[in-house]
């Protein structure tokens, strides 16, 4: 039995280790903490959202998004920052169900769509975005600064 809802305080332990196990599959570092989740998730100045899924009542994966807006559009798009579901429980609809989820909430709330990224070696997620109609914008280049370059450029505003 799949359930998706919204995360509460009480949740961001469950959530940051389920962040924790998506960032060893990426190989990325981590240094959110507990403390950061709940400042930028249920302060009044929220900057996420996220919901979890649950299979037979324990905590399986997660989805986190936030707003960004379009110049181009006049609106706003829902960003989907992680999607994850633990590896054990993959292919019983975890992923899918996140992610219709963040879809009707897009569409509820009158966002023009959502965007996402999926790094270039994970083939399976690839193959399931392309399954459910992801477009993938080829055309487009991510763009990252921070660290020292970050300070280099801020410095130079005057």
């Amino acid at each position: 039995m799949i359930s998706v809802r919204p995360i509460t305080e009480k949740d961001v332990p469950a959530l940051l280790s389920l962040i924790l196990e998506l960032a060893d599959y990426e190989h990325l570092e981590v240094t959110t903490t507990e403390a950061d989740l709940l400042r930028d998730g249920f302060g009044v100045n929220r900057k996420f959202r996220a919901l979890l899924a649950e299979y037979h009542g324990k905590a399986a994966g997660y989805a986190m998004f936030y707003d960004f807006y379009s110049s181009f559009r006049g609106r706003c798009g829902l960003f989907l920052e992680d999607i994850y579901v633990q590896p054990a429980l993959r292919n019983n609809g975890i992923g899918k169900a996140l992610l219709a989820h963040v879809a009707r909430i897009s569409k509820e709330e009158n966002y023009f769509g959502m965007q996402w990224e999926v790094l270039d070696w994970n083939q399976p997620s690839i193959e399931f975005y392309e399954r459910i109609g992801g477009k993938f914008m080829d055309e487009w280049r991510q763009v990252s600064l921070t660290g020292e370059a970050l300070r280099k450029v801020a410095g130079d505003a005057k």
